[in-house]
Protein backbone atom coordinates (compact mmCIF):
# COMPACT_ATOMS: atom_id res chain seq x y z
CA UNK A 1 0.00 0.00 0.00
CA UNK A 2 1.34 3.42 -0.97
CA UNK A 3 1.01 6.41 1.33
CA UNK A 4 -0.08 9.39 -0.75
CA UNK A 5 -0.28 12.85 0.76
CA UNK A 6 -0.36 16.53 -0.28
CA UNK A 7 2.74 18.72 -0.54
CA UNK A 8 3.59 22.36 -0.06
CA UNK A 9 4.51 22.85 -3.67
CA UNK A 10 7.06 25.46 -4.64
CA UNK A 11 5.87 27.37 -7.71
CA UNK A 12 6.90 30.31 -9.82
CA UNK A 13 5.66 33.70 -8.66
CA UNK A 14 3.46 34.77 -11.56
CA UNK A 15 3.85 38.38 -10.50
CA UNK A 16 7.52 38.12 -11.48
CA UNK A 17 7.40 35.36 -14.08
CA UNK A 18 4.55 36.33 -16.38
CA UNK A 19 4.96 33.62 -19.00
CA UNK A 20 5.33 30.20 -17.41
CA UNK A 21 5.89 28.61 -20.82
CA UNK A 22 9.34 30.22 -20.86
CA UNK A 23 10.48 28.79 -17.54
CA UNK A 24 9.47 25.11 -17.55
CA UNK A 25 11.46 22.46 -19.39
CA UNK A 26 11.41 18.69 -19.94
CA UNK A 27 13.08 16.37 -17.41
CA UNK A 28 16.84 16.02 -17.67
CA UNK A 29 16.99 12.68 -19.48
CA UNK A 30 15.35 13.81 -22.71
CA UNK A 31 17.21 17.12 -23.10
CA UNK A 32 19.93 17.23 -25.75
CA UNK A 33 22.92 19.60 -25.36
CA UNK A 34 21.42 21.82 -28.07
CA UNK A 35 18.05 21.94 -26.31
CA UNK A 36 19.82 22.67 -23.03
CA UNK A 37 21.36 25.81 -24.55
CA UNK A 38 17.97 26.85 -26.00
CA UNK A 39 16.27 26.63 -22.60
CA UNK A 40 19.06 28.69 -21.04
CA UNK A 41 18.42 31.45 -23.57
CA UNK A 42 14.64 31.25 -23.21
CA UNK A 43 14.61 32.89 -19.76
CA UNK A 44 16.98 33.73 -16.92
CA UNK A 45 14.53 31.86 -14.71
CA UNK A 46 14.15 28.70 -16.76
CA UNK A 47 14.11 25.57 -14.61
CA UNK A 48 16.88 24.10 -16.77
CA UNK A 49 19.29 25.87 -14.39
CA UNK A 50 18.00 23.63 -11.60
CA UNK A 51 17.05 20.42 -13.39
CA UNK A 52 20.00 20.13 -15.78
CA UNK A 53 22.56 22.91 -15.38
CA UNK A 54 25.33 23.35 -17.94
CA UNK A 55 28.83 22.14 -17.15
CA UNK A 56 31.56 24.77 -17.41
CA UNK A 57 35.32 24.62 -17.97
CA UNK A 58 37.09 24.51 -14.65
CA UNK A 59 34.31 22.74 -12.78
CA UNK A 60 35.63 20.90 -9.74
CA UNK A 61 34.40 19.02 -6.68
CA UNK A 62 33.13 22.15 -4.93
CA UNK A 63 32.25 24.47 -7.81
CA UNK A 64 30.21 22.69 -10.45
CA UNK A 65 26.81 22.48 -12.11
CA UNK A 66 25.26 21.00 -8.97
CA UNK A 67 26.55 23.69 -6.62
CA UNK A 68 25.43 26.37 -9.09
CA UNK A 69 21.96 24.82 -9.23
CA UNK A 70 21.78 24.94 -5.42
CA UNK A 71 22.85 28.61 -5.30
CA UNK A 72 20.33 29.50 -8.02
CA UNK A 73 17.53 27.65 -6.23
CA UNK A 74 18.15 29.45 -2.94
CA UNK A 75 18.50 32.79 -4.69
CA UNK A 76 15.17 32.39 -6.49
CA UNK A 77 13.50 31.50 -3.19
CA UNK A 78 15.06 34.51 -1.45
CA UNK A 79 14.07 36.89 -4.25
CA UNK A 80 10.53 35.53 -4.43
CA UNK A 81 10.88 34.17 -7.95
CA UNK A 82 9.83 30.86 -6.43
CA UNK A 83 7.26 30.74 -3.62
CA UNK A 84 6.45 27.99 -1.16
CA UNK A 85 2.75 27.10 -0.96
CA UNK A 86 0.98 28.33 2.14
CA UNK A 87 -0.47 24.91 2.92
CA UNK A 88 -0.14 21.36 1.62
CA UNK A 89 -2.17 20.61 -1.49
CA UNK A 90 -2.83 17.96 -4.07
CA UNK A 91 -2.27 19.36 -7.56
CA UNK A 92 -4.53 18.31 -10.39
CA UNK A 93 -2.49 18.62 -13.59
CA UNK A 94 -4.06 18.56 -17.05
CA UNK A 95 -1.35 18.15 -19.68
CA UNK A 96 -2.46 19.16 -23.19
CA UNK A 97 -0.51 18.03 -26.22
CA UNK A 98 -0.82 16.95 -29.84
CA UNK A 99 0.36 13.64 -31.21
CA UNK A 100 0.25 12.73 -34.90
CA UNK A 101 -2.11 15.62 -35.51
CA UNK A 102 -4.57 14.63 -32.77
CA UNK A 103 -5.17 16.87 -29.75
CA UNK A 104 -5.08 15.07 -26.42
CA UNK A 105 -5.21 15.64 -22.67
CA UNK A 106 -3.66 13.57 -19.90
CA UNK A 107 -4.89 14.15 -16.35
CA UNK A 108 -2.52 13.56 -13.46
CA UNK A 109 -2.48 14.09 -9.71
CA UNK A 110 0.76 15.53 -8.33
CA UNK A 111 1.39 14.35 -4.78
CA UNK A 112 4.02 13.28 -2.30
CA UNK A 113 4.35 9.52 -2.09
CA UNK A 114 6.18 7.76 0.72
CA UNK A 115 9.28 5.99 -0.51
CA UNK A 116 9.11 2.21 -0.29
CA UNK A 117 11.47 -0.49 -1.56
CA UNK A 118 10.51 -1.82 -4.95
CA UNK A 119 7.71 -4.34 -4.60
CA UNK A 120 6.15 -2.79 -1.48
CA UNK A 121 3.23 -1.12 -3.20
CA UNK A 122 5.42 0.49 -5.89
CA UNK A 123 6.55 -1.60 -8.85
CA UNK A 124 9.20 -1.00 -11.54
CA UNK A 125 9.28 -2.37 -15.08
CA UNK A 126 12.63 -1.15 -16.49
CA UNK A 127 16.30 -1.64 -15.72
CA UNK A 128 18.41 1.32 -14.59
CA UNK A 129 22.07 2.27 -14.97
CA UNK A 130 24.36 3.63 -12.23
CA UNK A 131 25.62 6.63 -14.23
CA UNK A 132 22.19 8.28 -14.50
CA UNK A 133 21.48 7.68 -10.81
CA UNK A 134 24.80 9.20 -9.78
CA UNK A 135 23.97 12.43 -11.63
CA UNK A 136 20.51 12.72 -10.06
CA UNK A 137 21.86 11.95 -6.58
CA UNK A 138 24.29 14.85 -6.84
CA UNK A 139 21.42 17.17 -7.82
CA UNK A 140 19.36 16.13 -4.78
CA UNK A 141 22.34 16.33 -2.42
CA UNK A 142 23.05 19.87 -3.52
CA UNK A 143 19.50 21.22 -3.80
CA UNK A 144 17.41 19.08 -1.44
CA UNK A 145 14.48 19.15 -3.84
CA UNK A 146 12.63 17.33 -6.62
CA UNK A 147 12.40 19.61 -9.65
CA UNK A 148 10.46 17.14 -11.80
CA UNK A 149 7.99 14.44 -10.73
CA UNK A 150 8.28 10.76 -11.52
CA UNK A 151 5.30 9.35 -13.41
CA UNK A 152 3.38 6.41 -11.93
CA UNK A 153 0.19 4.60 -12.94
CA UNK A 154 -2.74 3.31 -10.93
CA UNK A 155 -6.01 1.55 -11.74
CA UNK A 156 -9.20 3.53 -11.20
CA UNK A 157 -11.48 0.62 -12.07
CA UNK A 158 -14.69 2.18 -10.77
CA UNK A 159 -13.86 5.68 -11.94
CA UNK A 160 -14.14 7.05 -8.40
CA UNK A 161 -10.84 8.92 -8.48
CA UNK A 162 -11.73 10.47 -11.84
CA UNK A 163 -15.03 11.66 -10.43
CA UNK A 164 -13.40 13.32 -7.41
CA UNK A 165 -10.78 15.01 -9.61
CA UNK A 166 -13.46 16.23 -12.00
CA UNK A 167 -15.50 17.78 -9.20
CA UNK A 168 -12.44 19.54 -7.78
CA UNK A 169 -11.37 21.04 -11.11
CA UNK A 170 -14.53 22.96 -11.98
CA UNK A 171 -13.07 26.34 -11.01
CA UNK A 172 -10.50 28.29 -13.00
CA UNK A 173 -7.04 26.71 -12.63
CA UNK A 174 -4.44 28.49 -10.52
CA UNK A 175 -1.79 28.00 -13.20
CA UNK A 176 -2.16 27.91 -16.96
CA UNK A 177 0.64 27.44 -19.45
CA UNK A 178 0.36 27.45 -23.22
CA UNK A 179 2.90 27.30 -26.02
CA UNK A 180 2.95 25.96 -29.55
CA UNK A 181 3.53 22.35 -28.49
CA UNK A 182 1.96 21.75 -25.10
CA UNK A 183 -0.33 23.27 -22.51
CA UNK A 184 -0.85 22.85 -18.79
CA UNK A 185 -3.63 23.63 -16.35
CA UNK A 186 -3.02 23.14 -12.63
CA UNK A 187 -5.41 23.29 -9.67
CA UNK A 188 -4.02 23.34 -6.11
CA UNK A 189 -6.68 21.64 -3.98
CA UNK A 190 -6.42 21.97 -0.20
CA UNK A 191 -9.96 21.16 0.94
CA UNK A 192 -9.73 18.59 3.76
CA UNK A 193 -12.55 16.42 2.37
CA UNK A 194 -10.86 16.20 -1.03
CA UNK A 195 -7.46 15.43 0.51
CA UNK A 196 -8.94 12.73 2.72
CA UNK A 197 -11.00 11.15 -0.06
CA UNK A 198 -8.13 10.99 -2.55
CA UNK A 199 -5.80 9.54 0.08
CA UNK A 200 -8.39 6.88 0.93
CA UNK A 201 -9.04 5.94 -2.70
CA UNK A 202 -5.39 5.59 -3.63
CA UNK A 203 -3.91 4.10 -0.47
CA UNK A 204 -4.87 0.56 -1.45
CA UNK A 205 -3.77 0.98 -5.06
CA UNK A 206 -0.44 -0.45 -6.22
CA UNK A 207 1.56 2.13 -8.17
CA UNK A 208 3.39 1.15 -11.33
CA UNK A 209 6.42 3.22 -12.22
CA UNK A 210 6.04 4.53 -15.76
CA UNK A 211 8.75 7.18 -16.13
CA UNK A 212 11.45 8.07 -13.62
CA UNK A 213 12.97 4.79 -12.43
CA UNK A 214 16.36 6.46 -11.99
CA UNK A 215 14.88 9.34 -10.03
CA UNK A 216 12.94 6.99 -7.76
CA UNK A 217 16.01 4.86 -7.00
CA UNK A 218 17.96 8.06 -6.42
CA UNK A 219 15.32 9.21 -3.93
CA UNK A 220 15.68 5.89 -2.08
CA UNK A 221 19.46 6.32 -1.94
CA UNK A 222 19.12 9.89 -0.68
CA UNK A 223 16.64 8.77 1.98
CA UNK A 224 19.16 6.21 3.23
CA UNK A 225 21.92 8.82 3.31
CA UNK A 226 19.89 11.33 5.28
CA UNK A 227 18.66 8.65 7.68
CA UNK A 228 22.25 7.65 8.48
CA UNK A 229 23.27 11.28 8.99
CA UNK A 230 20.58 12.20 11.52
CA UNK A 231 20.66 11.05 15.17
CA UNK A 232 16.88 10.67 15.30
CA UNK A 233 14.46 10.02 12.44
CA UNK A 234 10.68 10.04 12.84
CA UNK A 235 9.81 8.79 9.35
CA UNK A 236 7.82 11.95 8.61
CA UNK A 237 10.77 13.94 7.27
CA UNK A 238 10.34 15.28 3.74
CA UNK A 239 13.18 13.14 2.39
CA UNK A 240 11.07 10.05 3.10
CA UNK A 241 8.83 11.06 0.20
CA UNK A 242 9.15 11.71 -3.52
CA UNK A 243 7.03 13.87 -5.82
CA UNK A 244 4.92 11.85 -8.26
CA UNK A 245 2.41 12.52 -11.00
CA UNK A 246 -0.18 9.76 -10.73
CA UNK A 247 -2.16 8.81 -13.87
CA UNK A 248 -4.92 6.28 -14.35
CA UNK A 249 -4.06 3.35 -16.63
CA UNK A 250 -7.22 4.04 -18.64
CA UNK A 251 -6.63 7.77 -19.08
CA UNK A 252 -7.23 8.52 -22.80
CA UNK A 253 -4.16 10.76 -22.88
CA UNK A 254 -1.78 8.08 -21.62
CA UNK A 255 0.54 7.35 -24.53
CA UNK A 256 3.67 5.28 -25.01
CA UNK A 257 6.04 5.88 -27.92
CA UNK A 258 8.58 3.38 -29.21
CA UNK A 259 12.25 4.09 -28.63
CA UNK A 260 14.17 2.90 -31.68
CA UNK A 261 17.80 1.82 -31.32
CA UNK A 262 20.57 3.40 -33.41
CA UNK A 263 23.77 1.36 -33.64
CA UNK A 264 27.32 2.25 -34.74
CA UNK A 265 30.84 0.91 -34.26
CA UNK A 266 30.18 -2.48 -35.83
CA UNK A 267 32.96 -4.23 -37.71
CA UNK A 268 32.23 -4.65 -41.41
CA UNK A 269 32.52 -8.42 -41.05
CA UNK A 270 29.80 -8.42 -38.38
CA UNK A 271 27.60 -6.17 -40.47
CA UNK A 272 28.09 -8.30 -43.60
CA UNK A 273 26.94 -11.49 -41.89
CA UNK A 274 24.01 -10.02 -39.98
CA UNK A 275 21.40 -10.45 -42.71
CA UNK A 276 21.98 -14.19 -42.93
CA UNK A 277 21.98 -14.55 -39.15
CA UNK A 278 18.65 -12.75 -38.98
CA UNK A 279 17.30 -14.98 -41.72
CA UNK A 280 18.08 -18.03 -39.57
CA UNK A 281 15.62 -16.82 -36.93
CA UNK A 282 13.12 -14.57 -38.69
CA UNK A 283 11.15 -14.30 -41.89
CA UNK A 284 12.51 -11.21 -43.68
CA UNK A 285 10.28 -8.93 -45.72
CA UNK A 286 11.86 -6.21 -47.88
CA UNK A 287 9.77 -3.05 -48.10
CA UNK A 288 10.87 -0.23 -50.46
CA UNK A 289 11.95 2.85 -48.50
CA UNK A 290 9.78 5.86 -49.22
CA UNK A 291 8.88 9.04 -47.38
CA UNK A 292 5.32 7.72 -47.14
CA UNK A 293 6.54 4.53 -45.45
CA UNK A 294 8.46 6.48 -42.80
CA UNK A 295 5.40 8.61 -42.18
CA UNK A 296 3.24 5.52 -41.71
CA UNK A 297 5.75 3.98 -39.30
CA UNK A 298 5.16 6.91 -36.95
CA UNK A 299 1.62 5.64 -36.51
CA UNK A 300 2.10 1.91 -36.63
CA UNK A 301 4.84 -0.65 -37.12
CA UNK A 302 4.57 -2.83 -40.23
CA UNK A 303 1.62 -5.16 -39.62
CA UNK A 304 2.73 -8.39 -37.96
CA UNK A 305 6.42 -7.42 -37.77
CA UNK A 306 8.43 -7.92 -34.59
CA UNK A 307 11.12 -5.42 -35.61
CA UNK A 308 12.13 -3.21 -38.50
CA UNK A 309 15.73 -2.70 -39.62
CA UNK A 310 17.18 0.27 -41.51
CA UNK A 311 20.73 0.28 -42.86
CA UNK A 312 21.23 -3.32 -43.94
CA UNK A 313 19.96 -2.48 -47.42
CA UNK A 314 19.93 1.16 -48.56
CA UNK A 315 16.79 0.66 -50.64
CA UNK A 316 14.63 -1.25 -48.17
CA UNK A 317 13.25 -1.43 -44.69
CA UNK A 318 13.64 -5.04 -43.60
CA UNK A 319 10.70 -6.21 -41.49
CA UNK A 320 11.43 -9.17 -39.23
CA UNK A 321 8.51 -11.54 -38.74
CA UNK A 322 8.01 -14.59 -36.56
CA UNK A 323 8.85 -17.93 -38.22
CA UNK A 324 6.58 -20.84 -37.44
CA UNK A 325 9.49 -23.30 -37.37
CA UNK A 326 11.62 -21.27 -34.92
CA UNK A 327 10.78 -20.61 -31.26
CA UNK A 328 12.60 -17.37 -30.42
CA UNK A 329 11.04 -17.31 -26.94
CA UNK A 330 12.93 -20.51 -26.09
CA UNK A 331 16.20 -18.68 -26.82
CA UNK A 332 15.50 -15.97 -24.26
CA UNK A 333 17.13 -16.11 -20.82
CA UNK A 334 15.41 -18.68 -18.59
CA UNK A 335 15.74 -16.38 -15.58
CA UNK A 336 13.13 -14.00 -17.00
CA UNK A 337 9.34 -14.16 -16.96
CA UNK A 338 7.10 -15.03 -19.87
CA UNK A 339 6.00 -11.37 -19.99
CA UNK A 340 9.64 -10.36 -20.49
CA UNK A 341 10.19 -12.94 -23.21
CA UNK A 342 7.15 -11.72 -25.14
CA UNK A 343 8.34 -8.10 -25.10
CA UNK A 344 9.80 -6.94 -28.42
CA UNK A 345 12.54 -4.83 -26.79
CA UNK A 346 13.72 -7.84 -24.79
CA UNK A 347 13.98 -9.84 -28.00
CA UNK A 348 15.94 -7.05 -29.66
CA UNK A 349 18.33 -6.58 -26.74
CA UNK A 350 18.97 -10.23 -25.91
CA UNK A 351 18.92 -11.91 -29.32
CA UNK A 352 19.91 -9.26 -31.89
CA UNK A 353 21.98 -6.65 -30.07
CA UNK A 354 23.47 -9.00 -27.50
CA UNK A 355 23.90 -12.41 -29.12
CA UNK A 356 24.31 -11.39 -32.77
CA UNK A 357 26.11 -8.06 -32.45
CA UNK A 358 27.87 -8.50 -29.09
CA UNK A 359 26.64 -5.17 -27.71
CA UNK A 360 26.11 -4.66 -23.99
CA UNK A 361 22.89 -2.87 -22.91
CA UNK A 362 24.85 0.19 -21.77
CA UNK A 363 27.12 0.33 -24.82
CA UNK A 364 28.08 3.84 -25.95
CA UNK A 365 27.50 2.61 -29.51
CA UNK A 366 23.74 2.46 -28.91
CA UNK A 367 21.58 5.60 -29.08
CA UNK A 368 17.83 6.05 -28.83
CA UNK A 369 15.21 8.05 -30.71
CA UNK A 370 11.43 8.15 -30.85
CA UNK A 371 11.52 9.96 -34.20
CA UNK A 372 11.43 7.69 -37.28
CA UNK A 373 12.57 10.57 -39.49
CA UNK A 374 15.62 11.10 -37.29
CA UNK A 375 16.46 7.39 -37.41
CA UNK A 376 16.26 7.42 -41.21
CA UNK A 377 18.36 10.59 -41.51
CA UNK A 378 21.04 9.25 -39.16
CA UNK A 379 21.41 6.17 -41.34
CA UNK A 380 21.42 8.16 -44.60
CA UNK A 381 24.10 10.52 -43.25
CA UNK A 382 26.25 7.60 -42.12
CA UNK A 383 26.31 8.67 -38.47
CA UNK A 384 24.93 5.27 -37.49
CA UNK A 385 25.08 1.97 -39.31
CA UNK A 386 21.75 0.45 -38.30
CA UNK A 387 18.42 1.49 -36.84
CA UNK A 388 16.13 -1.05 -35.20
CA UNK A 389 12.52 0.12 -35.19
CA UNK A 390 9.97 -1.07 -32.65
CA UNK A 391 6.25 -0.80 -32.24
CA UNK A 392 5.13 0.98 -29.05
CA UNK A 393 4.39 -0.95 -25.88
CA UNK A 394 0.91 -0.99 -24.39
CA UNK A 395 0.18 -0.02 -20.76
CA UNK A 396 -1.05 -3.55 -19.99
CA UNK A 397 2.33 -4.93 -21.08
CA UNK A 398 4.04 -2.63 -18.59
CA UNK A 399 1.73 -3.90 -15.85
CA UNK A 400 2.36 -7.54 -16.82
CA UNK A 401 6.13 -7.06 -16.55
CA UNK A 402 5.83 -5.33 -13.18
CA UNK A 403 3.37 -7.90 -11.83
CA UNK A 404 5.84 -10.65 -12.79
CA UNK A 405 8.45 -8.80 -10.67
CA UNK A 406 10.62 -8.55 -13.75
CA UNK A 407 12.29 -5.70 -15.61
CA UNK A 408 12.72 -5.10 -19.31
CA UNK A 409 15.75 -3.33 -20.82
CA UNK A 410 16.36 0.36 -20.24
CA UNK A 411 14.33 2.69 -22.49
CA UNK A 412 11.87 -0.02 -23.43
CA UNK A 413 9.04 2.44 -22.94
CA UNK A 414 8.80 6.16 -23.63
CA UNK A 415 5.74 7.64 -21.97
CA UNK A 416 4.70 10.78 -23.81
CA UNK A 417 4.60 13.59 -23.01
CA UNK A 418 7.00 13.90 -20.10
CA UNK A 419 5.78 15.76 -17.00
CA UNK A 420 7.74 19.04 -17.05
CA UNK A 421 10.38 20.24 -14.63
CA UNK A 422 9.69 23.48 -12.79
CA UNK A 423 5.91 23.43 -12.86
CA UNK A 424 5.84 22.26 -9.22
CA UNK A 425 8.92 21.77 -7.04
CA UNK A 426 9.02 19.58 -3.94
CA UNK A 427 11.35 20.45 -1.06
CA UNK A 428 13.10 17.56 0.69
CA UNK A 429 13.93 19.61 3.81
Amino acid sequence: MAEICPLRGIRYNQGIVRDLAKVICPPYDVITPEQQRIYYKMSDYNAIRLEHAIEQPGDNATDNKYSRAAVTFQQWLKEGVLQVGRQPAFYIHDHYFAHLGEKKKRRGLVARVRLEPWGDGIYPHEETFPKAKSDRLQVIRACHANFSPVLALYQDSGGEVAKVLSEASQDKPGMEVANSDEGHAVWAVTKPKFVQRISELLVAQPLYMADGHHRYETALAYQQERTRQLPCVTGKEAFNYVMMTLVDFSDPGLGILSASRLVRGLALSVLAGLENRLRNLFALEYIPLTRNLIGNLKRKMVEGALLGVLGLNPQFLIALRQRQDVSIVDMMPESHSQAYKNFNVSLLNDIVLGRMLGLAPDSENIAYTTDMDEAWQQIKKGKYQLAFLLGPAQPEMVKAIADAKDRVPRKSTYFYPKPPAGLIVNSLD
